[in-house]
This record gives structure tokens, sequence and C-alpha cells, in this order.
């Protein structure tokens, strides 16, 4: 960590204006390690902690990588978040399951809450975000109870203060997406059918054309959220399929990050100001 020593260092003497970018280890499993690529606030202040954005890249547990969400992820650490963008393991790469990547995905998080101060956020105020499989991880995280690391310690929660899911993987039962490798184990690896009181207020972006992520699955997942008290926002777009909240499709992309700021700022995370542009 002694990289992390010298960015602390740099930041003792006050505030800089310079968006800063690390990329550190968080865990490592048999010879794999995996890491979160970090993106400070302009303006950074370390006399006070911010609330922290963490994203999971789609990719249906198979392939991907974290720069899925680059561009989200600057924006955010503009508007005053420290952003991570995070390694799991997945199937091309590391010859593993679904039920890895949601281990790492606990991992990541609590990793988060136990080197806060280090970060200088909030413990309090982590927000998982994540598309498709990596939009299933980020639920998972705060509704399943099982498929923790070993090396974990338990003691720190796993669970996200708020969720931001772009066409989520949310129902891995019979006839949902990922059944014929989740099989099932769906019963305690499916955020659908794990739904709890007392879940972190989410907002859910889905197109209405996704051919993987049913319409009404989104919508009855939000109408048994709200049953018993859980905020579950969901904005539906006309039309679109399966990722058209990305970058290349910048109208939408620029739509659900405005959308999403919204939502942090109803739950106190953002203020309205300063207002930050979105650059294509």
């Amino acid at each position: 960590m002694k990289y992390l020593l010298s960015f602390l260092l740099l930041f003792s003497l006050g505030i800089t204006s310079v968006l800063a970018q690390e990329e550190i280890l968080y865990k490592e499993i048999d010879s794999t390690q995996l890491f979160l690529e970090v993106y400070y606030p302009d303006s950074f202040d370390i006399s006070k902690n911010h609330p922290a954005m963490l994203f999971f890249f789609g990719g249906g547990w198979i392939n991907g990588d974290r720069k899925h969400f680059l561009q989200q992820a600057k924006y955010f650490a503009k508007r005053g978040l420290v952003c991570f963008l995070a390694d799991y393991r997945i199937e091309n790469k590391h010859n593993t399951t679904p039920f890895e990547s949601l281990k790492d995905a606990k991992s990541a998080i609590r990793f988060l809450r136990a080197n806060a101060t280090k970060f200088n956020i909030d413990p309090d105020k982590i927000i998982a975000s994540g598309g498709s499989s990596g939009g299933h991880l980020a639920a998972a995280t705060a509704l399943i109870d099982g498929y923790n690391e070993s090396s974990d310690d338990r003691s720190i929660s796993s669970v996200p203060n708020a969720l931001v899911l772009f066409n989520p993987v949310i129902d891995n039962g019979p006839g949902g997406y990922g059944n014929e490798r989740i099989g099932m184990a769906y019963k305690d690896f499916s955020p659908l059918h794990n739904i709890k009181k007392e879940t972190p207020p989410m907002i859910l972006f889905l197109g209405t054309e996704d051919k993987l992520i049913p319409v009404e699955t989104a919508q009855y997942f939000k109408v048994a959220m709200e049953n018993i008290g859980n905020r579950c926002d969901l904005m539906l777009y006309e039309g679109e399929g399966h990722g058209f909240f990305n970058h290349r499709h910048f109208e939408f992309y620029k739509n659900t990050v405005l959308e999403t700021d919204k939502f942090l700022q109803s739950l106190g995370y953002l203020k309205k100001e300063p207002f930050v542009n979105i650059e294509f």
C-alpha cells in the first residue's frame, strides 16, 4: 500500500484541482490479483469524506473489463464522488463461475469500508452500480446473504447504501438469465428470489426492447420491493435494447447519467450545484 501513503502525503497540504487516478490491489486469491481503478474528485478535499461509487462491468460473468463504466466514473468524480472501477473474476479470463464473481463484488465493498479513511470516503455512503451481469452483482451485494470469500472479514458489511442498476440481471430462476449455469442455486443467488425489507434505495434503467431482461420482470421487481417499503425507481426507455445506456449511445448515456445524478441528489449524496457538463 506504499502508493496509497504517497497519494495521501501528496494531498496532506490541502486541495488539488487535478483529477487523480490510482490502481489499487483489493484482492489476491491464489495467483489472481484483482484491482480497483480509482477516480478522485476535482478539488479533492481531504478534510471531509466523500460518497463512493463502485462500478461492476457487464459481460455475462464471462467477459468484459473495468473500462465499461469509465465515462460514468469520470463524470461522477467531477461531481464530487470517489469512483471505483472494479475487476472481478470472469469465466474467459479466470475459468470461474458467476459465484466467484459475486464473492469478488462483496470483497470489493468490504475493502472500501475497511479502507474508508485512506480513500477519504464515507463508509455509510457507498453506491454500488453495474450493467447487465454487473448490475446483478451490484444488486446481489445488497440482497444475497451467501457467497462470501472465506478470507473476508465478515464483520464488515458488504451491503452498499444505494444502488444504480443498468439493465441488471435480476432473475436467475428457470427461464431467467443464466439459469443454465446457476441451476437450483438460483434460490439463494437470484435477486428477484431474495427480496427483503430494508434493501438500499435503488434506481433501475431498462429498455423496453431488451431481449435479455423482460420489462415485466423489472416491473414485478419494483412492485415487490415497494410492497415491503423499499425504494425502487424504474426508468423505462421506449424501444431501446440491452446496453442502450453505454457511452456510444450518447443521448441515452447522458440521460441516464443525469437521472442518476438526480437520484443521488434525492439521497443527499450530491448537491445540485456545481453543474458539470457531460462531454461526448
